[in-house]
């Protein structure tokens, strides 16, 4: 007979991903309380984190600040409490893009050219002709993300990139295929393609239903799947990654990968990319969390 666990999914946040990850949160939870589980839903406070008595394990089911940065990683530590996902220090590199990219540069990921920016008020950059993208370094979810596709948009983009953090990655537009790969135990999952239907695959794109179609497995020639999850796997283990995360690729015209973030809480709805994945590899939704939260709960076994 399957033990009952009593999980508590954790959702919500601060971040300015918080309505994602409600819809995430609610997701899991249902799926592990389907398994038998005594779900708690938490919606925590940095600094005040308080778990229901008799949690065994947390599943964490947050996006961006707070959640994916190491904050609540090290809360839960602290409380002895063992969770889904990356370790501190992972998910503090994985979030911060500028230290991802590095680390991947010194793996030999393959990443596009990149310089750091640190004003709100610097000049287009000598030696850069567009298109450029401008990434806030400490946002995740395309969250400020800016495409600048001639030097007359500059200021008003790097404006707007500022004012989600203090330090923006600005890299080389990558004009290609989009694509996402979910790791999951070590082993990446099945490459999804993304396609948005009009513009770039940006925030509205994202969470505006039918704005993006997504092709899963995605119809790519072997060697480029099998370079594309390479790259993605190399990203996983640059940051120190555990369990599982969703690694987006571009790959480009010649079918060269070329990894953009690793991200180490991907949306967990039924219909998320990570879980298209686990579905194209046989592994339902409900199966899916139960994989997630198993790996914490042999964790807490050890």
């Amino acid at each position: 007979m399957k033990q009952v666990e009593r999980i508590a999914v954790l959702r919500g946040g601060p971040s300015a991903e918080r309505e994602v990850s409600l819809r995430s949160g609610a997701a899991v939870a249902r799926a592990l309380a389907a398994l038998g589980h005594d779900v708690r839903e938490v919606d925590p406070e940095p600094g005040r984190l308080a778990l229901p008595p008799g949690t065994t394990a947390a599943f964490l089911a947050l996006h961006g600040t707070y959640g994916e940065d190491g904050q609540v990683q090290a809360e839960l530590e602290a409380l002895g409490i063992p969770y889904t996902g990356c370790g501190v220090e992972a998910s503090r590199l994985a979030f911060d893009k500028v230290l991802t990219r590095q680390a991947c540069e010194a793996a030999g990921v393959p990443v596009a050219r990149g310089h750091v920016l640190v004003r709100a008020d610097e000049g287009w950059p000598e030696g850069w002709r567009p298109p450029v993208v401008l990434k806030p370094s400490r946002q995740g979810s395309s969250v400020g993300l800016q495409f600048v596709d001639d030097a007359g948009g500059w200021a008003s983009a790097l404006a707007e990139a500022f004012r989600h953090g203090s330090e923006v990655l600005m890299e080389e537009r990558i004009l290609g295929r989009e694509t996402t790969v979910g790791i999951l135990a070590g082993e990446a999952l099945p490459v999804v393609e993304v396609r948005p239907r009009s513009g770039a695959y940006d925030y509205r794109n994202k969470y505006t239903p039918g704005a993006t179609e997504y092709f899963c497995p995605a119809d790519l020639p072997l060697a480029v799947t099998q370079a594309v999850q390479g790259a993605a796997l190399g990203a996983f283990r640059a940051v120190g990654g555990r369990d599982y995360a969703r690694v987006d690729v571009m790959v480009t015209g010649e079918g060269r990968p070329v990894v953009l973030e690793v991200n180490t809480l991907p949306g967990m709805t039924e219909t998320s990319l990570l879980p298209k994945a686990a579905a194209a590899a046989g592994l339902d939704f409900g199966a899916l969390c139960q994989r997630l939260l198993s790996m914490a709960l042999e964790r807490r076994r050890r």
